[in-house]
């Protein structure tokens, strides 16, 4: 059972009249301050749709930020970013496309984390997080991050990372300067590159995968990847339970390995598409970078 600030909020979101082939996700979440620190800068949130119309016209939004340790008020950063893409998201025109909508609220939340820091009662203050977002229409998924915060898709009881992490140790492994196998002892493996509010603008990166029924997207900061494999990952999300158990399964068990970090999850589980959106061959594939 997990302890220290669990923050629970799970739901099966199907809409109340739908019909046979409409999109319909089980959603679950989790956060836990974990064993050291002694607040929470992770932050999480979510967009569902009101009505069946909304569904096709918006679709889901979830997301997951990490406020980023050693600079100030990464619970502000985190949760101000998560305000600003959710909102923005319900603003957006019907029928918006979603690999563009996606990018435009994280650059909104990106000016909003900027602006915060540039806000008088936190002069001074430097302020940053990541963020990795998930929004689904029909029978697609669009993912989009910036910094460290991870997708997973388990499909078949296999987990596979979506998102590459925007660290300085990916960089150097890019550019040959440090073999793989030493990437997770790297002094460099938790700085980033990339992140939202220093700059005022960003470059999210976006990858776009088809959805099939069975499907299970995992939502996660640091403090959970960084602690379980990408098999673990898959068994736990792989058991015959909610969303929201499942979320609080790979929290719990994150804690128990180590603890010393805030920790959070989301889980969504695809329990049906809808097959209208047409996509090119050879998904996933990758918008930009």
């Amino acid at each position: 059972m997990l302890q220290r600030n669990t923050i629970p909020a799970a739901q099966r979101v199907e809409m109340p009249y739908a019909v046979a082939h409409m999109l319909d996700v089980e959603f679950g979440q989790a956060s836990d301050l974990g064993k050291v620190r002694t607040n929470n800068e992770d932050a999480m949130g979510c967009f569902i749709p009101a009505s069946r119309r909304q569904a096709r016209s918006h679709g889901y939004l979830f997301a997951v930020a990490d406020g980023v340790s050693g600079l100030d008020l990464g619970e502000v950063a985190s949760s101000t970013a998560i305000s600003a893409v959710t909102r923005e998201f319900a603003k957006a025109p019907p029928g918006t496309e979603l690999g563009s909508l996606v990018r435009r609220v994280i650059q909104r939340a990106n000016a909003a984390v900027h602006d915060c820091g540039l806000a008088p009662d936190y002069a001074g203050k430097k302020m940053a997080t990541t963020l990795v977002a998930c929004a689904l229409r029909y029978n697609r998924a669009v993912i989009a991050h910036v910094g460290d915060s991870r997708c997973y898709l388990v499909r078949g009881g296999s987990a596979r990372q979506v998102t590459r992490d925007h660290t300085l140790v990916n960089v150097q492994l890019k550019m040959g300067l440090i073999p793989a196998r030493q990437m997770a002892e790297s002094d460099a493996r938790h700085v980033l590159v990339r992140s939202l509010g220093p700059e005022m603008f960003v470059a999210p990166e976006t990858t776009v995968l088809a959805l099939y029924p069975g499907d299970v997207l995992v939502l996660c900061t640091d403090g959970l990847h960084d602690e379980m494999s990408d098999s673990e990952i898959a068994a736990i999300v792989s058991r015959r339970k909610s969303a929201e158990e499942l979320a609080h399964d790979l929290v719990a068990r994150a804690v128990e390995i180590d603890g010393g970090d805030n920790t959070t999850a989301q889980v969504i589980r695809v329990c049906a598409v809808e097959r209208r959106a047409s996509m090119p061959r050879g998904l996933p594939y990758r918008l930009a970078s």
